[in-house]
This record gives C-alpha cells, sequence and structure tokens, in this order.
C-alpha cells in the first residue's frame, strides 16, 4: 500500500516552516526513515529516554495520546528494536499521532499498514528487555538539537523539526 500523505490543515510542510520561522525551529539533524502509513504529522513532545528497554514506551502508548507525538531517545541503539506491532497498534488505537525513535523499530510491514506515524533510525527484528529502565518527560539532547516535554514536534518527507510552540502558516 501507498504511504498516505495526510496534508490535512493540522498537519503543516517542515520546509514552509523553516522558511516562516527560521529563528524557532530546530531542526533534527538524523537519517530517519519513515515506516508507518502515516508519513507528515505533529503535535506536541511527550519525551521517553531509555537505552534497549520499551517499558515506558510501552507504558504511554496506553495512555490517551490526544494527538500528541512520542520522541523516544534510545541512544542510537541498532541492537533492539523500541517499537513493534502491538505496541504501534496501541499507539494508533489510543490516538496518538506518531513516534520519532531515535533507535530501531520492528514488525515494519504491520506498522506501515497503521494510521500512524512513525521516523526511526532503522529496524532490526530483536525484542528489547523489559526491565522498567527509562524515563518521561524529560529534556531530550539528540540529533543536534535539544526536545522538552511539550515542544511542537512536526514531522514529514523532508525531515523533523521542533518549536518550543505550535507554529502556523500565513501568521
Amino acid at each position: 500500500p501507498q504511504k498516505k500523505n495526510s496534508l490535512e490543515p493540522s498537519v503543516i510542510s517542515t520546509a514552509d516552516l523553516c522558511d516562516e520561522y527560521p529563528d524557532l525551529v530546530r531542526v533534527l539533524s538524523l537519517p530517519l526513515g519513515d515506516f508507518g502509513g502515516v508519513v507528515s504529522f505533529s503535535g506536541p513532545a511527550v519525551t521517553v529516554k531509555c537505552y534497549e528497554d520499551n517499558s515506558r514506551v510501552k507504558e504511554l502508548v496506553a495512555t490517551p495520546g490526544q494527538n500528541r507525538v512520542i520522541v523516544v531517545d534510545g541512544g542510537g541503539s541498532m541492537r533492539r528494536a523500541l517499537l513493534g506491532d502491538m505496541l504501534g497498534e496501541k499507539a494508533q488505537d489510543n490516538g496518538w499521532a506518531g513516534l520519532v525513535i531515535y533507535g530501531c523499530i520492528r514488525d515494519s510491514l504491520a506498522i506501515s499498514k497503521l494510521n500512524l506515524g512513525v521516523k526511526a533510525l532503522g529496524t532490526i527484528p530483536v525484542k528489547t528487555d523489559k526491565r522498567g529502565i527509562g524515563d518521561v518527560d524529560l529534556p531530550l539532547s539528540f540529533g543536534d538539537i535539544d526536545i522538552n516535554p511539550g515542544d511542537y514536534v512536526y514531522a514529514d518527507h523532508d525531515g523533523v523539526i521542533v518549536a518550543g510552540r505550535e507554529l502556523t502558516l500565513g501568521s
């Protein structure tokens, strides 16, 4: 199936936002791939810091997403998947807009069919150990930028940008 590009009024082009707000946007400089069924997504950030343990991601996707974006600092690990099909489906069902993962996912074919944005470094078939390790709602720093809880995340075909407040075009 072809990836949906949900360019609804709520989803805005990252390139246009960079042009209109050059002093407000922070550009994530990572080679993230698109894995979800939705490529363009945005919303306030809920941050998670974890390394090869997706316990906190599992807890978050089970809560009401309210069109927010889970930003996961997985330390760039390419050894364990921080998201799989079951957690992706739970995120979709609970109304999360998407996930931006500095790490890997698995079950990429199933995730590609979800009505959910998922950006990650790559895929690996190995799941994480669940040890209850990780922190939620703390400032993150990866991909040459800082990301704070509540920052607005905008993602599309061109990449991911972050701003300290919600941005609109033409205002």
